[in-house]
């Protein structure tokens, strides 16, 4: 059995081997196209129930599959995930175009749509019955089929090329190391990064040294303290020039075709650039108002960078005699003059910011604002033993959300930090099914003698993602496409 094409709650990830992804892909678009096939089958006359909300409503073993597969891309992927990535991204996009490209279901969206302001509509409805028109307008549902075709090309093309930009930036992330033999090459990192360097040299299969890598917890001290100038210029030209060597991990061809796609695709679907497409359903409408308000940025934030970054220079001239500040030399030199001038330093408030403090900080500012408790369970399948699982309530006891917890780099993860979710929330036929959110960071990890220690930063950033988590998790909306902060693949 196929346990991503049986029922289930929680993702099973113990159960799903990568053999199971791309049948159960194909099994679902296909039990997926037959739900659209009974909307436009339908013979009675359109209506917001058996169109629009049928149409919500379909797909979602699709939906929830397609969230455990590339939620999984992104935080413990592999060169198997990687490759069924590749092959599955196509039937998607394709899949995708067969519903907003279909002539018969735009036909009856768009006459629900026509008949809006004459049917009796809440405001979610209302605003469903919207996004659904515009979201197939805006995607050539008007489009003759010549230029349906070649959208259906650009499309299959652009989910290939953005999933391998994407892998090769990991691959060249996880292939960089500096590893260092000389202690005299660590003087000013703090003791406990000398010590997470000589943990991860010997995770690399070294007997002794230090290791450096591209990995945010391991690059950003060093070119915060390392006072060896050379060394932190190879990292900063290695991390700045990721995917970037002419080699079978550059992404210069990617960019470029990639960006190109877009254009051709935005004005076949009748717009200016691909800004114009994506800006129009943001807040900031149009490429016009982001230049104005980077202008008006420009104008008054200039002036005080530049008599900051002279003040910088200034200060690394003579304290070392540099006399030209470079790209490599921001960090170490903004750390000494920040200590100079304020007596503040990072590592100084690292012991106050361990990871489980931090996290219990987040949980009670929620319990605070928002009455909301979280117990940290253990019988919930996880994808990573990393990976820390907790229950959310309200004050009533009632159950609000399962929440997922992944703070530390991985070779299987990607940088950065972000929000997510493995399951929508929505209500139903008296049910009020509750989402399943998931927070993924790339935190300092603990070492032999310390324990998890955050910087500032890192705790800010725990903090940001934690409060999209929290939308995620308060989300109380009748259909799951309204309910979720964003999408993963688009297909609605």
């Amino acid at each position: 059995m196929n346990p991503l094409l049986e029922s289930f709650d929680a993702a099973p990830f113990s159960k799903i081997k990568n053999e199971h992804f791309k049948p159960a892909f194909l099994q679902a678009i296909e039990d997926a196209r037959e739900e659209i096939d009974t909307i436009t089958s339908n013979p009675e006359v359109p209506t917001f129930e058996n169109t629009i909300e049928a149409l919500e409503f379909s797909g979602q073993q699709l939906d929830r599959i397609s969230s455990v597969f590339f939620n999984l891309n992104s935080a413990e992927t592999n060169d198997e995930i990687q490759k069924i990535a590749q092959e599955v991204s196509p039937l998607l996009s394709e899949f995708g175009n067969d519903i907003t490209l279909n002539e018969e279901l735009f036909k009856r969206i768009k006459e629900v749509y026509q008949k809006m302001d004459f049917l009796d509509l809440d405001v979610e409805q209302k605003t469903l019955l919207e996004k659904k028109y515009k979201n197939f307008s805006r995607n050539g549902a008007n489009l003759p089929e010549d230029k349906k075709k070649r959208l259906r090309e650009i499309d299959s093309k652009l989910s290939k090329l953005t999933l391998k930009f994407g892998e090769n930036v990991l691959a060249e992330t996880n292939k960089y190391q500096m590893y260092l033999t000389d202690e005299k090459d660590l003087e000013g990192l703090p003791e406990g990064e000398k010590e997470a360097a000589a943990q991860l040299a010997l995770a690399k299969g070294k007997d002794s040294g230090w290791m450096v890598t591209l990995d945010y917890p391991s690059y950003i001290p060093f070119m915060k303290y390392a006072k060896n100038r050379e060394l932190r210029k190879e990292l900063s030209i290695a991390f700045g020039s990721k995917a970037f060597h002419n080699d079978e991990l550059d992404n210069q061809n990617n960019v470029l075709e990639i960006a190109k796609l877009r254009f051709e695709r935005a004005q076949l679907l009748g717009y200016k650039t691909h800004a114009h497409f994506v800006l129009e359903e943001r807040m900031a409408e149009s490429p016009a108002k982001v230049h104005a308000f980077l202008k008006e940025i420009l104008e008054k934030a200039k002036p005080a960078a530049e008599r900051e970054f002279k003040q910088l220079a200034d200060f690394a001239k003579d304290v070392e005699g540099i006399a030209m500040l470079e790209k490599w030399d921001g960090s170490y030199y903004s750390e000494k003059l920040k200590q100079k001038l304020f007596n503040l330093d990072d590592e100084k408030l690292k012991p106050y910011f361990k990871l489980e403090n931090v996290i219990s900080g987040v949980f009670q500012v929620a319990e605070k604002l928002f009455d909301l408790t979280f117990e940290e369970v253990f019988d919930i399948d996880k994808y990573h033993e990393d990976v820390k699982t907790y229950r959310v309530f309200d004050g009533n006891g009632d159950f609000i959300s399962l929440f997922y917890a992944d703070f530390h780099p991985r070779s299987g993860k990607r940088g950065g930090a972000w929000m997510t979710s493995y399951k929508s929330q929505w209500k139903r036929n008296g049910e009020n099914v509750r989402p399943h959110i998931s927070n993924v960071c790339n935190f300092t990890p603990s070492t032999k003698s310390k324990p998890s220690l955050l910087t500032f930063n890192e705790v800010t950033t725990l903090f940001h993602e934690f409060g999209h988590g929290l939308h995620g998790m308060l989300a109380d909306t009748k259909y799951p496409s309204l309910s979720r902060n964003f999408g993963i693949l688009g297909l609605r």
